[in-house]
């Protein structure tokens, strides 16, 4: 029985904007065209001019046999044009410039989809859905979308982009319509299709789109019925047509009339709107006004020709007002069928003419008087390339929609002391979405399948444990209609979870699908279920973005259209591609060079670089293994020991913190804090000399020489058992005895200072562990508490640092950790997770030189918290200008800033930044291997981790090579390139 549906449901109209826009137009010479047109059409057979009607579909991963019957339709019937469907791109240009070169009159060539103009190629982007798009606000992306599709579809050497953009999605279910739909509003239809169009019409492509005026509710045509208008066509409205009449009026050039079937006004037989003359001929000539090209819709449809004898439904729809036929089920009988009723007087001749000559003057347009054949190099590289990539992530991060936020919890701003955990349900190996929530905070993982009906008691359990639950939904693909149904007692059981945690629910699907979680208090809508999709969510919930979009259709009561609410940005560090902070990631593809040529060479087993600009971190990647044995590769949670980073990321940032509270001034002798200095060489020792390492103090004591004996380590010192006696744990089961921290202070105190030429002479610039030795008790006492719980209280836990700290072996999976060195005159073990540097392995693993662990991702946020002047995730860390107080030159003989160290231009051969970087850069380098790098004037942060001392300190090969700074070199050119080769 064939299912009747309310009035309009009658049009597929597929809007063609011209090449070229009216001010373009006046530059082509009507009457050259019309001459090339005239002259085609007079050397053409009564056989050639039907043939131009039909465009063919075709494929291009079939094999010779169907090839070679596409090009014998082309030489032996003329045909106009051909409509790819799935393949690939490299094998579809190969075909093009085949079928070109059989082709009398050039062809024109179409690609028809579902979403995007690119989606049924295999390898090729795929952009956002049309709900998707509806939902962003900005629509300058729009029709930056529209050109990037024009770009790829002249790349695959298709003239007409076939995309859905004109439907009225008015029940957010219909799935006649699906997601092809930018939503209900006719008004943001409208606006969306114009931007969509433009960005096409605008650089050299037909724009293609369908339009289902008022028809959201209907079912969805299938291959064997067609659902049925059950009011008269005279009951059309202007409002069911307000964007395609939106898009006549911007020029729109020709549509596409679907087979939905009409009543007709003097009878209650039903015929399809595409073979019906009161749709084309009266509606949209006379009515509309309309004069550009009709097309049909696809006429091989069994919905059609199941009702006709074979060429009467090409018959028909031509007969009904259609210029260009396409699909034909089978091309001979159909043309046979055209040419014999104009024979007979069916069909007036002067029909063909005005149809063929449109179609001609259209490809003088598009330019294909002359053909010449497609490049076929490096296709994919040329359609996929980073401004592509970068555009859909755009797209996806201005749609991604907040639904609800009643618990006011978007974006979730202090970290301390809170705990996470996510649930995601139906990721079939997806796991962008829980690597992305990680980069934000310390998480647990669970995951759901479907397979399993209820979420059981012994998860609940688990989960009610956490005060944050992050629910992610993956809708499945195929889900895309109505099928998609949680079981009850799963949303039950989220009803539980919402009671006892702060609850949030991302749903990955079509907003349709929120109706099934409208009860819930936080709830985002996430479109698609993808790569950007699943990055951007985490995002969004944590600050990194702001949420823009708003919803496109309503969706059920308290779900509606247009609702939405922006969040607004915290600070945080965002995740992205170098192209979207104005860097090249070709030219950073020569760090792989670099790094990969460094593991070769034995310079280090393995690392770790990350870039971060304007706030995003751009570039992120690990490389090696742990070893030289290979067993275990590194990866971006890999965790290393900083060695002297420690001094800034750690000790420094307490500094800082204490002179911003008016609890130290650097001006004064430290002396005057740590009473202890008095009476000694040190007394006079200024705390903002101490910083800048011209102190006099010695550079390196190697302190633990003095608990050795001839058999290693003394009995006096050590213990292999833990003890109140033996407490503090120097490495794997070497325990130090208790007093051994008031030993190294004593040691300190009473070295000796470097010599001076002359008394009056001031110390210059000699970089000291010392220093930081002194600032590390400095601070302690001033701080009145260990230096690791105050950064772990006061930083390292509220900026959501899940690695950087003192001491990993207590917190971390021993496996994330990288080995740093085989000791063999120290501790005589292997040193993983345990303090390489011996001073402050006898300080229990936390000193203020050296003990932080960390992988880059922790690193650049605390660098981003500085380079923000000490704003991150809605928090004020320092006061404004405090950083950059502290990252000042001090001493115009003495590069270091306040702690931080500097570039050195002047001295090449002791520069330990790029010559690229600008002299307020400022960061610091680690002896195991390790580099962090903050140039304010660039917005840039550089991050270097790696076990260059593993499986000795005597590999020097990283630093005589300059591995760190030529990689930074690379980072500098990759957006400084063509400004640096105009200064030359």
């Amino acid at each position: 029985m064939i299912k009747k549906v309310g009035i309009g449901l009658f049009l597929n109209l597929i809007i063609i904007q011209g090449v070229f826009a009216q001010d373009a137009q006046l530059k082509i010479s009507l009457n050259a065209r019309e001459i090339w047109v005239d002259s085609v059409y007079r050397m053409m057979t009564e056989k050639q001019r039907i043939g131009q009607l039909f465009i063919v579909s075709t494929y291009s991963n079939l094999n010779e046999k169907h090839y070679r019957q596409i090009t014998s339709l082309i030489k032996d019937h003329g045909i106009g044009g051909l409509h790819f469907m799935n393949g690939g791109p490299g094998r579809q240009i190969s075909l093009i410039n085949r079928y070109q070169k059989e082709a009398k009159i050039p062809l024109w060539i179409g690609m028809g989809v579902k979403d995007d103009a690119m989606v049924r190629l295999d390898s090729i982007i795929q952009f956002p859905s049309p709900v998707t798009l509806g939902a962003i606000q900005d629509n300058e992306l729009i029709y930056e979308l529209g050109k990037e599709l024009a770009r790829q579809n002249r790349i695959l050497g298709s003239h007409i982009n076939f995309g859905s953009v004109l439907d009225i999605k008015s029940d957010p279910f219909s799935q006649l319509i699906g997601n092809n739909s930018f939503g209900e509003s006719k008004y943001n239809v409208a606006v969306k299709a114009s931007a969509y169009m433009d960005g096409i019409q605008h650089h050299g492509v037909l724009a293609v789109a369908k339009h289902f005026p008022g028809q959201g509710s209907a079912q969805r045509n299938t291959n064997y019925s067609l659902p049925i208008i059950d009011q008269p066509i005279d009951h059309i409205r202007n409002d069911e047509l307000y964007p395609f009449r939106k898009l006549m009026d911007r020029g729109a050039k020709g549509i596409m009339v679907g087979h939905l079937q009409v009543p007709a006004y003097d009878s209650s037989v039903n015929i399809p709107a595409s073979l019906s003359p009161l749709i084309v001929k009266n509606l949209l000539k006379n009515q509309l006004g309309f004069n550009g090209i009709i097309f049909s819709d696809a006429l091989n449809e069994k919905s059609l020709t199941r009702y006709h004898e074979p060429g009467e439904v090409e018959l028909l729809a031509f007969k009904a007002g259609n210029d260009v036929l396409v699909a034909p089920e089978d091309l001979s009988i159909a043309m046979n069928r055209i040419s014999g009723a104009i024979e007979n007087g069916e069909i007036d001749p002067a029909k063909l003419e005005h149809s063929v000559k449109k179609i001609l003057r259209e490809k003088y347009v598009l330019g294909l008087t002359n053909f010449k054949p497609l490049p076929k190099n490096y296709v994919l590289s040329r359609i996929n390339d980073p401004v592509a990539h970068l555009l859909n992530r755009r797209l996806y991060r201005e749609a991604i929609t907040v639904v609800k936020n009643e618990d006011g919890i978007f974006p979730i701003e202090n970290l301390e002391l809170k705990t996470f955990a996510s649930l995601n349900i139906n990721t079939t190996g997806k796991d962008g979405f829980k690597k992305m929530l990680s980069k934000y905070a310390p998480f647990t993982h669970f995951e759901l399948s479907s397979s399993q009906k209820e979420a059981n008691e012994n998860l609940l359990r688990r989960l009610i444990g956490y005060e944050n639950v992050v629910v992610g939904i993956h809708v499945p693909d195929e889900s895309q209609g109505d099928q998609f149904q949680p079981e009850q007692a799963f949303l039950e059981f989220l009803g539980q979870l919402q009671q006892q945690t702060k609850l949030i629910i991302v749903v990955f699907g079509p907003p349709q699908h929120l109706k099934h979680f409208q009860n819930f208090k936080n709830l985002i809508c996430g479109y698609e279920d993808n790569q950007y999709t699943q990055e951007i969510a985490p995002q969004i919930i944590f600050g990194a973005l702001g949420a823009k979009g708003k919803l496109p259709v309503s969706v059920t009561e308290g779900i509606d259209l247009n609702q939405g609410i922006m969040t607004k940005s915290l600070g945080r560090l965002r995740y992205s591609v170098p192209e979207d902070v104005g860097m090249n990631s070709e030219i950073l593809k020569r760090v792989d060079i670099i790094a990969e040529e460094a593991i070769k060479d034995m310079a280090t087993p393995g690392c770790q670089i990350l870039v971060a600009r304007d706030g995003a971190v751009v570039y992120e990647k690990a490389y090696g293994y742990h070893t030289y044995k290979k067993e275990k590769a590194v990866t971006t949670e890999t965790v290393y020991d900083l060695a002297s980073l420690t001094k800034v990321l750690a000790t420094l940032q307490a500094v800082m913190f204490l002179e911003d509270h008016a609890l130290i001034d650097i001006n004064k002798k430290a002396s005057h804090y740590l009473p202890e200095l008095k009476g000694t060489n040190k007394e006079d020792l200024v705390i903002k000399d101490i910083l800048t390492h011209q102190s006099g103090l010695r550079s390196f004591i190697p302190f633990w020489v003095n608990t050795l004996d001839e058999n290693g380590l003394s009995p006096t010192f050590y213990n292999q058992a833990s003890s109140n006696e033996f407490p503090v744990e120097v490495g794997t089961g070497i325990y130090g005895i208790h007093t051994l921290e008031d030993s190294l202070w004593n040691w300190t105190v009473h070295s000796e200072l470097r010599k001076k030429k002359r008394v009056r002479d001031e110390y210059d610039y000699r970089y000291s562990d010392l220093s930081f030795y002194i600032l590390h008790r400095l601070v302690e006492k001033l701080l009145n508490q260990p230096l690791e719980d105050f950064l772990s209280q006061n930083l390292y836990g509220s900026l959501g640092l899940n690695t950087l700290g003192f001491l990993p072996m207590k917190r971390l999976d021993p496996e994330l950790i990288a080995p740093t060195e085989q000791d063999n005159y120290f501790r005589r073990d292997l040193v993983k997770g345990w303090v390489h540097d011996p001073g402050a392995a006898m300080h229990g693993g936390v000193a203020g030189h050296a003990g932080v662990f960390s992988h880059a991702n922790d690193i650049a946020k605390i660098l981003q918290m500085n380079l923000q002047d000490g704003h991150y995730g809605g928090i004020n860390y320092l006061q404004s200008g405090t950083v950059e107080r502290f990252a000042r030159k001090q001493f115009k003989k003495n590069r270091r800033g306040l702690g931080w160290d500097k570039p050195n231009p002047e001295d090449e051969d002791n520069n330990p930044t790029s010559q690229h970087a600008s002299s307020n850069t400022y960061g610091h380098t680690g002896f195991t291997g390790t580099a962090a790098w903050v140039d304010p004037e660039y917005n840039l942060i550089y991050v270097f981790l790696s076990n260059r001392i593993y499986p000795s300190a005597t590999n020097t090969k990283l630093i005589k090579n300059n591995i760190r700074t030529k990689i930074q070199d690379i980072i500098y050119q990759s957006f400084l390139r063509e400004e640096r080769i105009e200064k030359d």
